[in-house]
């Protein structure tokens, strides 16, 4: 599996790079964020850890290009900065999860490990075939989605939610339990990081994205349509 590494700061990419390649990934480095689209074009990875500061084009301006043009690839944000609105916005603009420097090499590997297994992991037999509710279209099989007849773009852990909601819809949903199901047991992301996919599922939902319903103190709803 390969990673790509993209941190100006030499002496921590090389560190990053030394601890997954004892793993058994394979690790590019890249030290300038203007290099990170070209390179993408000519090789996609399985995962990228990004650093935020970044000279050339910033962390958070590239994550979103990456997002849009690749929302398959999961994406590890690294950044130096405490507030928690950076965070929001860097999960707002497509990043599967963060670490904040600085982290132990250990528990960065196994964020790595943990991102990049939930978007190999095959679909199930259970899982393939088409769901229709409302104006929402989904086709399992080819991960496509439709809404009044339109393709919408939506990154894997999107399109996981629609998948639980659209198939359980007027059912409750907890954000422990949505990140039991989606994001597994040995996950390390908090809560906040489900409202923020929550919100950007919604925000593509178009017509249909009341139907995506909050329920104070307990978590979220699907409604019928």
């Amino acid at each position: 599996m390969k990673i790509l590494v993209v941190d100006d700061e030499e002496d921590i990419a090389s560190l990053i790079q030394f601890h997954l390649e004892e793993e058994g990934f394979q690790v590019e480095v890249c030290h300038n964020g203007m290099e990170v689209l070209p390179r993408l074009e000519k090789n996609l990875p399985q995962g990228i850890i990004l650093d935020l500061m970044l000279p050339g084009i910033g962390g958070m301006d590239l994550c979103k290009k990456i997002k849009e043009k690749y929302p398959q690839v999961p994406i590890l944000m690294v950044t130096a900065k405490t507030g928690e609105t950076d965070v929001v916005l860097g999960l707002e603009l497509g990043a599967d999860d963060y670490i904040r420097k600085p982290f132990n090499v250990r528990e960065l590997v196994a964020r790595v490990r943990t991102v990049t297994r939930r978007f190999q992991e095959p679909t199930s037999d259970e899982n393939l075939g088409n769901i229709t509710s409302g104006k929402i279209q989904i086709n399992q099989t080819a991960h496509k989605v439709y809404v009044n007849d339109k393709e919408i773009e939506l990154t894997l852990i999107e399109f996981k939610l629609l998948q639980i909601f659209v198939s359980n819809t007027g059912v409750a949903f907890s954000r422990d339990k949505l990140l039991d199901r989606i994001w597994g047991k040995d996950v390390f992301v908090t809560d906040r990081t489900v409202d923020v996919n929550i919100k950007r599922l919604r925000d593509k939902l178009e017509t249909e994205k009341e139907r995506l319903e909050t329920i104070r103190g307990v978590g979220y709803r699907f409604r019928d349509a």
